[in-house]
């Protein structure tokens, strides 16, 4: 029989059994033929692989991930993530669409039809996510509709406005709910519901959101997964105590691997959903259920009924390891061909419009824009305190006692940072301040306009000297990230992308992220990720108070709150 390529003496993982098994392996036109003792003297193969009793397994499968916050383009992405075993992966262009609307996603799709990578795209359903905030663009019904029509659209991306949810108000992201469900029955509606249980929980899956990927705990992922709710696990859910739930407990078929956000620098230093598997199987997990979570059950859940195993019929997306324990990867094949390293390039070669290069409609910041201006007589008052904690991007919220004077709060006595957030994108120029502790940095200023998922131009800082040149430096780059102190730029990122992406290579960004993360954690940011805690400090769906420019948010009951606790109606 005249086939493409065989491969002899290789463990082949059964996804079916989950084991692994002796054999050689048939591919005819980039799909498996044939897995069993079947050699040489059956098979006239074009190329002959000698396995070298490595293990085989299918190519990772990541089905809930941000391209953009990598801050890349979807090529940069494919490059780096092929490497790391990942063959297919299902991207939400959430940031892209709350800066440029249903063009962004098309704009990203565009971006992505020649990568290695399969890229199977959901729909940013929660642009904006909230009434609470501006943004450049929004994801409506009619936008739903057109790239329904004329794009490979798998899923409905996560909805994150669990609050309009469960209310019992009409709203925009009920609407769209309905509509998802009457006009597109088959669609998968993914999910982003943090600490629900019990009643609200269910009126969430009631409306078709069946899925979670954000912070787990044993007794959500249990009222979760007895409720049918689909469990995608990132890294900051993976404790101890998670993982031996979900190596213990008959739930394989309940829960997957994801990545949802990776760095650029952790992505060079550390990998992608490989790094996920490894800690997993490190965390004690059995290595046969580590692949299964990141293969074959992610491909379930997204339908994707040609991968996520290898079995005859299926695209033979495959990577080799030389250990289990450790998860080396040895080689990857996409498609029945080994992928090659791709040289870097220096070249940077502009794949979008050029209005997407020209995204922050905003003047310059002058000392006056740093003030807290209240209406108060001279006196000590209640404020709201945002408080940043290590190890996870919810906040807290805290009631202190700060003093105004001459109509101004006085927050460079207080002991707080200030955190201000300005609108970039010319409707309206609205802007908000408040204060913020915690984990924060102590020193200095940072600004940026990568700040989910509205993208203005969000500010926090000591001072507001360093906090003006940090803001006007993002400006004057059209978009980016910038740390400041005593007046000097110690780190920066340009992303001139719509303020959120760059096209400079990879390794180049990794180094400029590194610096940015290092001169953070000089300056007493303390955090895991301080990129992503910075970044989602105007995230008005994450929990507890956050800000936006429309004021500080109150997460949980879904409404803007006063600073001053005073002044609350």
């Amino acid at each position: 029989m005249q086939i493409d390529t065989l491969i002899t003496g290789v463990r082949v993982f059964n996804s079916y059994e989950k084991t692994f098994k002796w054999a050689n392996v048939a591919i005819k036109d980039q799909h498996f033929l044939y897995i069993g003792e079947k050699d040489a003297s059956f098979f006239q193969a074009n190329e002959l692989i000698d396995g070298q009793g490595k293990y085989m397994i299918p190519g990772l499968i990541d089905i809930h991930l941000h391209i953009e916050s990598t801050m890349v383009t979807p090529a940069t992405f494919s490059n780096a993530l092929i490497q790391n075993g990942v063959t297919t992966i299902v991207p939400e262009p959430h940031e892209m669409a709350n800066v440029f609307g249903v063009e962004g996603v098309k704009q990203m799709i565009r971006a992505s039809e020649e990568c290695e990578v399969d890229m199977f795209y959901s729909i940013p359903s929660s642009v904006p996510a909230t009434s609470m905030e501006t943004t450049g663009g929004a994801i409506e019904i009619a936008d739903i509709d057109e790239l329904m029509a004329t794009e490979n659209i798998i899923c409905l991306g996560e909805i994150m406005n669990y609050v309009d949810v469960i209310s019992e108000s009409d709203n925009k992201t009920k609407q769209l709910l309905q509509h998802v469900r009457q006009t597109y029955p088959d669609l998968i509606i993914e999910g982003h519901v943090p600490k629900l249980v019990d009643t609200d929980l269910h009126q969430m899956i009631f409306a078709g959101v069946d899925s979670d990927h954000t912070h787990q705990t044993i007794p959500g992922m249990e009222a979760r997964i007895e409720a049918g709710m689909f469990i995608e696990i990132q890294e900051k859910s993976m404790t101890p105590e998670v993982i031996d739930y979900l190596s213990t407990q008959d739930v394989s078929e309940h829960f997957c691997f994801i990545t949802d956000d990776v760095m650029a620098d952790s992505l060079i230093e550390r990998g992608h959903l490989n790094q996920i598997v490894r800690k997993a199987i490190q965390m004690g997990m059995k290595a046969e259920d580590a692949i299964y979570a990141s293969t074959t059950t992610p491909a379930k859940r997204m339908r994707m009924h040609d991968r996520g195993v290898i079995a005859p019929g299926k695209v033979a997306d495959f990577c080799f390891l030389t250990s289990l324990e450790d998860f080396k990867l040895d080689a990857i094949y996409k498609n029945g061909k080994q992928a090659e390293q791709k040289a870097v390039t220096t070249d940077i070669e502009k794949q979008f419009p050029a209005a997407f290069y020209e995204s922050v409609n905003l003047a310059p910041l002058g000392p006056d824009d740093f003030l807290i201006n209240v209406d108060k007589a001279d006196g000590l008052y209640t404020a709201r305190v945002m408080k940043v904690q290590d190890g996870s991007t919810f906040t807290a919220e805290e009631h202190q006692q700060v003093e105004v004077n001459d109509g101004l709060l006085q927050w460079q006595k207080s002991g707080y940072q200030q955190i201000a957030t300005f609108e970039r994108y010319g409707k309206g120029g609205t802007r908000a301040h408040g204060l913020i502790t915690g984990d924060i940095l102590k020193h200095g200023a940072i600004a940026t306009t990568y700040s989910h998922d509205n993208h203005n131009l969000l500010v926090v800082g000591a001072n507001a000297e360093d906090m003006q040149h940090a803001a006007n430096e993002v400006i004057k780059m059209n978009g980016g990230i910038c740390v400041v102190h005593d007046g000097q730029i110690k780190a920066h990122v340009p992303l001139p992308v719509g303020g959120i992406l760059t096209e400079e290579p990879l390794e180049d960004l990794a180094k400029k992220v590194k610096q940015l993360c290092d001169s953070l954690r000089e300056l007493g940011y303390k955090h895991y990720n301080p990129i992503m805690s910075f970044s989602t400090l105007s995230l008005p769906v994450s929990p507890a108070l956050k800000i936006t420019d429309q004021g500080l948010i109150d997460v949980n009951a879904g409404k803007v709150v006063p600073l001053l606790i005073e002044d609350e109606e």
